[in-house]
């Protein structure tokens, strides 16, 4: 029995490994990076501005053209909606009637040009 348990527990350590081994904590503009779909997205957060970039999973840059997001973040507490859109060629951006913390926490949902809608969950 005791077997049985040692190994359910190294395979849980395992698939929980694997599914974060596809994105580092830390992107490349030194903000969180998360999964969302076919994309890593990093949020990096400057007072009330929030940047999103997208790379695909080979981290080549994914043009933003006809993105749009809404981010709800947990802000002292109290949640917090703001919308983004494109600027730049890989970046989406919006502003927070609030200034943001560093971590961020909550959720984005993104949709892309084609219509397709993902979640990046920070």
């Amino acid at each position: 029995m005791q077997s049985l348990k040692a190994i359910s527990t190294v395979a849980a350590l395992v698939i929980s490994s694997a599914a974060f081994a596809h994105a580092p904590e830390k992107g490349k503009h030194g903000g969180q990076q998360v999964n969302a779909g076919n994309y890593h997205v990093e949020a990096v957060v400057k007072g009330n501005t929030i940047d999103l970039f997208f790379t695909d999973h080979g981290e080549t840059p994914v043009p933003t053209k006809g993105f749009k997001a809404t981010a709800i973040l947990v802000v002292n507490g109290k949640p917090v909606r703001i919308s983004l859109a494109p600027r730049g060629e890989n970046r989406i951006t919006g502003t927070s009637p609030v200034e943001l913390a560093v971590p961020i926490r909550g959720a984005v949902q993104i949709t892309n040009g084609d219509g397709e809608t993902v979640q990046a969950k920070f």
